[in-house]
């Protein structure tokens, strides 16, 4: 519930401020925080990065925040946030692909009709939504470009050896990733129309505390319990997704968005079958 509330939280945060905006509040609070967390209250030992591991950051970084996260909250300026999540439970899908073409994994077939699938029930979803103007082509190939940079990510953080603890990964990888955005957002954002109101900074509340901290802690305690059975939760997603575009920000929810949702469903349980 709490992960799938990150599409409405970012939909809100943008009628206040641009995207971009958005997103480097969020990556420098949430980095700083963790960071300030692990160095000043843990005080975890030897776990300052050195080396190559300031490398495997930053292209980290790049991959999972500056350009997923930054592509995420542009993206959704232009679609509706039912679609960002189910955007987001295609993202196992993604990593199947890549990790076929990058690690030299044979797809096996059930995987590449899992891809299928995900991405027949991605179009069947928007594509009443595209005549409404509750989604644009632009939004969704946006939104594509995140989730295979995000994907990509994934398959790299699992081929380095990673010496430092989750936390510094996580926090650095957060403000390693404020910063590679932030010259993109002041030649770009609209600073003079930006409202920095309180829908902006409940936004950026919820989409630290709730999202990147509780709900990524609940995530590894399943994690350790059963990673199996505790992917099968991902499945939810979608409909929480769009049960809260609907009752927060009025998105329709119609017979195409049931069959997309089941088919990218159908997808993710042929895909890890």
């Amino acid at each position: 519930m709490l992960w799938a509330s990150a599409s409405a939280a970012t939909k809100f945060g943008v009628q206040s401020v641009h995207p971009l905006i958005l997103a480097n509040v969020r990556f420098f609070i949430a980095g700083a925080g963790m960071l300030a967390w692990a160095y000043g209250v843990q005080r975890t030992q030897n776990a300052w990065p050195k080396g190559p591991e300031w490398r495997h950051l930053t292209i980290f970084a790049l991959l999972n925040t500056t350009i997923y996260l930054g592509a995420f909250v542009l993206a959704l300026k232009q679609v509706s946030a039912g679609i960002g999540s189910l955007s987001t439970a295609t993202n196992p899908l993604f990593i199947t692909l890549l990790s076929a073409i990058w690690l030299r994994r044979p797809l096996r077939w059930f995987e590449a009709a899992g891809l299928a699938l995900g991405l027949l029930g991605v179009s069947v979803a928007t594509y009443p939504l595209l005549e409404d103007a509750h989604a644009t082509v632009e939004g969704l190939l946006i939104l594509l470009v995140g989730m295979i940079s995000v994907s990509a990510a994934t398959v790299y953080y699992a081929r380095v050896q990673w010496q430092l603890p989750s936390l510094v990964i996580n926090g650095w990888q957060v403000l390693l990733g404020g910063v590679l955005l932030l010259p993109l957002t002041l030649l770009t954002a609209d600073f003079d129309a930006s409202h920095y109101d309180q829908r902006f900074w409940l936004s950026v509340f919820w989409l630290i505390l709730p999202v990147s901290v509780l709900a990524l802690q609940l995530w590894f305690f399943l994690i350790r319990k059963d990673p199996v059975r505790a992917s099968l939760w991902l499945f939810l997603c979608p409909i929480f997704g769009f049960v809260y575009s609907y009752l927060l920000l009025g998105e329709p929810i119609t017979i195409y968005t049931v069959v997309g949702t089941v088919l990218v469903i159908g997808g993710l349980w042929l895909g890890r079958k």
